[in-house]
């Protein structure tokens, strides 16, 4: 039987669920329930939800903003002699002290509709807009240009670049056709090239084929015409030395993402946009 985890929050939750699953991913084969428990902002609730707990002898993870909130939970994780972990408080206590400022203990802070959300918003807009090449003449408004052959993720890139906040643009490189005249117009440092190993990709392309139930004697799945792929890709990237050459194999979004925005800040090209999680 799976054993149950409680997740508990004044917000959405999101922070405490991401904390409790990156950690589970160190323990392969245990079978876990993760409940998850949102916008737990009254006593009563709160009461309720954690008596629950003890009766099905949880792991209890909070991510509680309210102060009051915090204080009651572990009152109640003592009594009802739960298993609690707080990810938030003694972070919360740690930075009161250090900054000698006193926390607003508002929850719900991460997902307001302040400027930063609307600037991800008209990202996001914009980043659809010009998905795959379309609007070339859209590209000196990217923050970020990502190039590369077909398959090297750059459409779910760009659109968890987009989340984060930054305008981007992606170029196909189709062999033997020229990329557009715009992108040489662009600011050069906030072009990104993407490269992958030929195996990879064959692999990649081939499972895409099957999805779209196509034959396998299309060019697009064959090694031969990939490597071409690939060698007019790496030509074309040597000639612009101010592309960083990033290699997405094997690679997750995340890890290729933060790559990426490490560079255009090292650039000078602006600041990071911070994550999007919500409390």
């Amino acid at each position: 039987m799976s054993r149950p985890i409680f997740i508990l929050s004044d917000g959405t939750g999101e922070t405490a669920d991401r904390v409790t699953r990156a950690a589970l991913r160190q323990f392969e084969g245990t079978r876990v329930q993760v409940h998850l428990f949102p916008n737990v902002v009254d006593r009563e609730t709160l009461e309720r939800i954690l008596k629950q707990a003890a009766i099905q002898q949880a792991f209890v993870v909070t991510s509680l903003v309210s102060a009051e909130q915090r204080t009651f939970a572990n009152e109640l994780a003592k009594a009802f002699r739960l298993l609690q972990v707080d990810v938030l408080g003694n972070v919360i206590t740690g930075l009161s002290g250090w900054l000698g400022s006193t926390p607003q203990n508002q929850p719900g802070l991460m997902h307001r509709t302040d400027e930063a959300y609307f600037r991800r918003i008209e990202a996001v807009e914009f980043t659809v807009k010009v998905d795959d090449g379309k609007e070339p003449r859209m590209l000196k408004q990217a923050d970020i240009v990502l190039v590369g052959v077909s398959r090297t993720s750059k459409t779910p890139l760009s659109v968890f670049l987009a989340y984060k906040g930054y305008k981007v643009a992606n170029v196909p490189l189709v062999l033997d056709r020229d990329p557009p005249r715009e992108l040489w117009e662009v600011d050069q440092r906030r072009v990104f090239a993407l490269m992958i190993d030929p195996d990879s990709l064959e692999g990649i392309r081939k499972q895409r084929l099957r999805t779209m139930r196509v034959g396998n004697n299309s060019n697009y799945g064959q090694l031969d015409y990939i490597l071409a792929e690939l060698e007019y890709a790496e030509d074309l990237f040597r000639k612009n030395r101010h592309w960083p050459v990033i290699n997405v194999t094997q690679k997750a979004l995340e890890e290729t993402a933060g790559t990426i925005v490490n560079m255009y800040v090292e650039r000078g090209l602006g600041e990071p946009n911070g994550e999007i999680g919500q409390l």
